[in-house]
């Protein structure tokens, strides 16, 4: 990891175009669609007027724009995890922790940023509003507890990429859907075994019978993510 640190490593190559101010041309280029714009618009959208929302709730919309907006609250989430993190980190975190939290706090505000950017595009009108974390439940103060809620939102948003990749029909969002959850397994693997050497592929999160990180449906993740945001979000329809 330490390598990663100084020198950006992997991480930081698939970062660099996306950084902020995220241009069109940025985008085509992590696309892979210079050929085919119209690849790109979200001919699977598919109308969400019709969609059963729970009452309250905000729904996540349904076809490709479902799963953008799906993957946007989970960054959102993220993003304002790391964010905290790294304002005032845990005080028993060692100078390599700190840094490495600095790091990922900023790939997660540009997978943030990437999607909303991707979305507001594509699709004008059918993003979800900003999100409000709920942290409550989370001592910033002391490194195992903070640990242990990056485990849980790495392994959930692998989980999550894993479980609705299936529902994406642009084939340009699948490539970038599967480059994100490559970064995002890399964090997940790297916390991991701060808690626990050697356990960053364990049998909790790799099928034992097909070797594959696990994957989990949209409305499980939300499911799970729920107490972590105030807003209620609805998942029903999405990939729909």
């Amino acid at each position: 990891m330490s390598k990663i640190i100084t020198s950006g490593g992997d991480e930081a190559e698939f970062a660099k175009p996306l950084y902020v101010p995220i241009k069109r041309r940025s985008f085509f280029m992590y696309a892979g669609a210079t050929a085919g714009a119209t690849a790109l618009l979200l001919s699977g959208c598919n109308d969400d007027d019709d969609e059963t929302v729970a009452p309250g709730a905000v729904s996540l919309g349904s076809g490709d724009v479902g799963v953008l907006n799906y993957a946007y609250a989970l960054e959102q989430l993220e993003a304002a995890f790391y964010a905290r993190v790294k304002a005032s980190p845990a005080a028993d975190f060692s100078a390599t922790e700190k840094e490495y939290f600095n790091q990922v706090a900023a790939h997660e505000a540009i997978h943030r940023d990437f999607l909303k950017a991707a979305i507001n595009r594509d699709a004008p009108g059918k993003i979800i509003a900003n999100l409000n974390p709920n942290f409550d439940s989370i001592d910033f103060t002391k490194r195992a507890t903070v640990l242990a809620a990056a485990k849980t939102f790495e392994d959930l948003g692998v989980q999550a990429y894993n479980g609705a990749g299936k529902y994406l029909k642009t084939p340009a969002y699948l490539v970038i859907a599967g480059q994100i959850v490559s970064v995002e397994a890399r964090h997940a693997a790297y916390v991991r075994d701060l808690i626990a050497n050697g356990s960053f592929a364990d049998d909790s999160i790799v099928d034992a019978t097909t070797g594959l990180d696990k994957a989990l449906e949209p409305v499980d993740v939300i499911a799970a993510a729920q107490g972590f945001i105030k807003e209620k979000l609805d998942a029903t329809s999405v990939g729909k």
